[in-house]
């Protein structure tokens, strides 16, 4: 009986989450916009009067070189090539980014686990507990600060280029990574595990046999999905880093060569598109 009025009383409290979440988010929204419009005089009907669609087409026609006096940069081979060149640049950055940081991540995800570091999958040294919580402030340090502001104080040290546009989106991922990582591990059945250990297996014959084969899809699948938003994060970085796409799309746009920037987002969506297909492919490999 008592079992039962508490599963009752569970089951009413799951059905209250979802409307309850709603009204918040309703509530904070009408809040947010009240005090936009409040405060900064914004007017939402401006976005849908005459003089704004008559500038977005303007600019949608300099976008598709409509009037160009040249002929558009979509048309000519040689840029083309340039910006092809600047798309396996950026490919590039993105795969040292993901690569490095799934590196430092997958060597400190074992310690960064509550369940590994406090002793209740397996017995460690108290010391890991300390190593726990370093290892989770530097995922907090890490993924706190965006990778546009790590590329800002990283290009101090180094020249700019793909290496600091790399260095950039790998630290900013390292704390994801690493904190996704942890978490699988902590949601993992621990039977196995403890199986193991029951029967004699080191801490690396645990982590080989009781530990990764459980939690390696899933981390796979986080990985590759990283690498997806770290494609499309490398042309913020190379605003900054001088590295890509990124780069010649801010130069473009700041000498108003409106066909060069259809021509740079045409060809880095074609990349983002390629990279979704290697990635959802991939995945589905890991599973």
């Amino acid at each position: 009986m008592k079992e039962n009025g508490l599963k009752q009383n569970k089951i009413g409290l799951d059905a209250l989450i979802l409307p309850v979440s709603f009204l918040s988010f309703l509530v904070l929204a009408i809040v947010s916009w009240g005090f936009i419009i409040l405060k900064d005089g914004a007017d939402l009907f401006e976005l849908f009067s005459g003089d704004s669609f008559r500038e977005a087409l303007g600019f949608l026609q300099q976008l598709l070189g409509v009037g160009a006096k040249q002929s558009p940069a979509f048309f000519q081979a040689a840029k083309w090539s340039h910006a092809l060149i600047l798309a396996r640049d950026t490919l590039v950055m993105s795969i040292l980014a993901i690569g490095l940081a799934s590196i430092i991540a997958s060597l400190t995800i074992m310690p960064s686990a509550r369940n590994i570091a406090f002793g209740e999958l397996t017995p460690a040294p108290k010391y890991w507990r300390i190593i726990f919580i370093l290892f989770r402030a530097m995922y907090l340090l890490t993924r706190s600060i965006p990778e546009l502001i790590w590329a800002m104080m990283i290009i101090f040290l180094l020249n700019p280029g793909i290496v600091t546009g790399s260095l950039a989106l790998a630290a900013h991922n390292i704390g994801i990574l690493g904190k996704l990582g942890s978490e699988v591990i902590e949601d993992m059945d621990p039977a196995p595990a403890r199986s193991l250990r029951g029967n004699g297996a080191n801490n690396g014959q645990l982590f080989l046999y009781g530990v990764l084969p459980m939690v390696l899809p899933q981390l796979l699948t986080y990985l590759f999905y990283r690498w997806e938003v770290i494609i499309r994060a490398t042309i913020v970085v190379g605003f900054v880093a001088a590295g890509g796409l990124g780069y010649e799309f801010r130069l473009n746009m700041s000498f108003f060569r409106y066909t060069d920037i259809t021509l740079l987002l045409t060809v880095y969506l074609l990349l983002v598109w390629m990279v979704d297909i290697i990635s959802v492919a991939l995945r589905k490999l890991a599973r």
